[in-house]
């Protein structure tokens, strides 16, 4: 009974798809494909949202703020308890690096990204960042968005380019949503997942932000993720301080960057025992959030008291429910350790089984950066006065340009976010400041850095684009004839006579190879019958020119055919053993096709 009704649904579904290619162009489609992924991930974001603020407000709304709370201790360990529970008997995949497995994904899996990751991650991360773990929640809906995008080309049979632009589509969606901020959404996707922005794919991307941008302000009304009042009007005599703040952002990112990847390599080695990484990782969460409770969750409370300040007892309740309340005096060392432990935090939560992004610690981080490099200004009275909060808000977009390379983002995201159009200018004296700065020390950003150095990081360059984008295995001629070493000259010519290549692999009784028959390098023997008894294969091979490596790198293998010149090379596993040949006639055909389909509008 069920096969007949999955039969009948299918058929139903193939009929429609029918009459959509029929009576829809294809833009069209992708155009009302755009304004579906971007509803869903407004959905998503506000869902997810939802969920924290619930968890959150049911935990810690009964918490005393003028002294320390235990249970700070607890909630943490428990969140990341539930999450990797979750994660491993639920979902049974891995839901961690959530824009890196994005970048992946358009690399090196065709953009498709899995069904469970429509939902996997907004669960996991509500139950982590509402029990206090020091992630964000940015990271996970991106990949959700894009997993609504790429499930939704995959469901309509759309091509390769078409499920690279909806996964693009998902992403800006998903920001757009967030932070009700479409343009931000629009350069995220231009300089973080590096989508090319031709005519095509420029108009389904803005559908999917302004469609989310407009459905989230239905969901939560027009209140900002953040608010910021400018009472204090940029000048001219600021912008040394500009440019001191963009390059300790861009310090402050490479602390970050590096940190993190310290940290993540440690919790790394005990990949195979999960409870004792929930040990560490709790350990060190718990007690960071007991003594910094701005260190829990999003941390977004924390940065709404540093951006609308305006008094010393205003920024002073960012020590409520610390140990430190009531002792306004170390306020300035409060806000120095956070920003030094935030990351140890995240890095934590992560590593101990919890699932969070690093989006919004690169936004908390900036704000905290911001204030603290503002008030030793002022205390120092190095130049002219600079606000703190003008200069909290200024420090989000920096650190954030710095740890995801992306100061476009930054700019963008920060005036939109806050409204702090007012602020143009220094924000992007401070964003392309830190830019420049971690571009010395680290020439990728913290998404893309691993895939950096697999090779399978894609970039604008329409070269380097399509060799990324192109499959070892999808060159690889695997039916080949073959001779063994004792092989004599007349069974060599009929083997020869069969074959479709010029040349023909002398392999062992295990299929290693021990060399190559070059077909027109043994002209002077193959007419001549009575020679056929007397030469044997291993007396005609001779090396290949060159062997590529079954993991070899497409850039690698274009390198190696410019230089050798050869029409024909072996690809061997680790054991020398034989997996097949690639003709240079047929990679540089797929490699042409490839170019003209990436470079069409």
């Amino acid at each position: 009974m069920d096969k007949t009704i999955e039969t009948e649904h299918s058929s139903w579904f193939v009929r429609l798809n029918l009459w959509r290619k029929e009576h829809i162009s294809e833009k069209m489609f992708v155009l009302i494909l755009a304004f579906f992924v971007g509803l869903f991930a407004a959905i998503a974001a506000f869902v997810l949202h939802w969920i924290i603020n619930e968890i959150v407000y049911l935990l810690t709304s009964h918490f005393n703020a003028d002294s320390s709370n235990w249970l700070y201790l607890v909630y943490p360990v428990v969140g990341i308890y539930l999450t990797s529970l979750f994660v491993r008997y639920v979902v049974k995949d891995n839901i961690s690096h959530g824009i890196t497995r994005i970048l992946y994904a358009i690399s090196s899996n065709k953009s498709r990204l899995k069904a469970h990751n429509t939902w996997s991650s907004v669960i996991a991360s509500a139950i982590t960042i509402g029990f206090g773990g020091s992630v964000g929640a940015e990271a996970p809906i991106v990949l959700t968005g894009s997993a609504i995008g790429s499930n939704l080309g995959q469901l309509f049979r759309m091509d390769g380019k078409t499920l690279v632009l909806l996964v693009g589509c998902g992403a800006a969606g998903a920001i757009a949503g967030i932070f009700k901020a479409p343009i931000a959404g629009l350069v995220f996707t231009l300089e973080v997942l590096m989508i090319d922005m031709t005519m095509t794919s420029l108009l389904p991307i803005l559908v999917s932000c302004v469609t989310a941008t407009c459905f989230t302000y239905i969901f939560s009304g027009d209140a900002a993720l953040f608010t910021f009042h400018l009472d204090n009007d940029w000048t001219v005599q600021r912008v040394p301080a500009c440019v001191l703040l963009g390059m300790f952002c861009g310090l402050v990112s490479l602390y970050f960057i590096r940190t993190m990847r310290f940290a993540e390599g440690i919790f790394a080695r005990f990949s195979e025992r999960p409870y004792i990484k929930l040990m560490i990782g709790g350990v060190i969460l718990s007690s960071l959030i007991f003594l910094f409770p701005s260190l829990y969750g999003e941390g977004y409370t924390s940065i709404n008291l540093l951006l609308n300040g305006k008094t010393e007892a205003d920024w002073y309740q960012i020590l409520n429910n610390s140990p430190f309340s009531g002792h306004p005096n170390v306020l300035i060392s409060y806000i120095a350790f956070v920003l030094l432990f935030k990351v140890f935090a995240t890095s934590a939560t992560n590593g101990g089984g919890g699932c969070g992004g690093t989006f919004a610690p690169s936004l908390f981080i900036g704000c905290f950066a911001g204030f603290f490099f503002s008030r030793m200004w002022n205390i120092h009275e190095i130049g002219v006065y600079v606000p703190e909060k003008n200069f909290a808000l200024m420090g989000m977009a920096g650190v954030m340009s710095g740890v995801m390379h992306a100061p476009l983002t930054g700019i963008f995201l920060i005036a939109e976010l806050t409204g702090g159009y007012s602020l143009f200018l220094p924000l992007m004296i401070v964003s392309v400041s830190s830019y420049l700065t971690i571009s010395i020390f680290e020439p990728h950003s913290i998404y893309s850095s691993r895939l950096a150095k697999e090779g399978k990081l894609i970039t604008h360059h329409t070269d380097h684009a399509v060799l990324t984008l192109m499959q070892l295995d999808s060159v690889i001629e695997r039916d080949y004839d073959s001779v063994a070493p004792d092989v004599e000259l007349g069974k060599i010519v009929h083997e020869i006579s069969q074959s479709r290549s010029s040349v023909l692999p002398v392999l062992d009784a295990a299929g290693t190879l021990l060399g190559e028959i070059d077909i027109t390098k043994i002209r002077h023997v193959v007419f001549r019958i009575e020679l056929y008894h007397h030469f044997k294969a291993q007396q005609l091979m001779q090396a290949p020119q060159a062997m590529l490596g079954s993991e070899a790198k497409m850039t690698d293998v274009m390198r190696t055919f410019d230089r050798t010149h050869a029409d024909w090379l072996p690809v061997v596993d680790r054991e020398n053993h034989l997996q097949g040949y690639i003709s240079r006639q047929r990679l540089y055909m797929q490699y042409r096709r490839m170019v003209k389909d990436l470079s069409e509008d």
